[in-house]
């Protein structure tokens, strides 16, 4: 690798998002705030994974428990949980964000491109997911966030 390649001019900053189902890894970039749980208001309909809808600076966010949703564990959600607010990917002005259960805040993580390494094995990835990756000694989930999106669109469009 080049001095280039490696410097850390090249690093980007991500945060390490714990969920049931494992740790999801994300740029620091997409997350708007992180707040403490409080329970959303049901949507009558939804799936389960859907939790609600949770009032957020004006906007009625869709809260994800992402670990049922990917089919890859039980979310609860309990004292200490936490929620990220993330920008949405997909460009609808309507609904600019949705919002994640996790356990516990998110941890800040410098992302060197000699740090971070796909797992070999892609086969098969559930839903909402990416890549499996390693970042340093951490396994973690890259999350497809568009098509997460997609998923509550869906849910909504079919629970309304």
């Amino acid at each position: 690798m080049s001095e280039a390649q490696t410097s850390p001019q090249n690093d980007i900053r991500g945060v390490l998002i714990q969920t049931a189902g494992g740790r999801l890894l994300l740029p620091n970039a997409t997350i708007a705030e992180v707040l403490s749980y409080a329970q959303p208001d049901p949507v009558e309909g939804a799936p389960g994974w859907l939790l609600g809808r949770m009032r957020w600076r004006g906007w009625q966010l869709p809260l994800v428990a992402f670990a049922d949703m990917a089919g890859i564990a039980r979310e609860n959600a309990e004292l200490g949980s936490k929620v990220v607010v993330l920008k949405a990917m997909g460009g609808n002005p309507r609904a600019p964000y949705f919002a994640l259960l996790t356990q516990g805040f998110p941890r800040l993580v410098t992302v060197a491109a000699a740090a971070l390494t796909a797992d070999a094995d892609q086969e098969g990835l559930p839903a909402g997911i990416q890549a499996r990756v390693h970042l340093n000694e951490d396994a973690a989930l890259v999350p497809d966030l568009e098509g997460i999106e997609h998923l509550i669109n869906q849910a909504l469009a079919t629970a309304a």
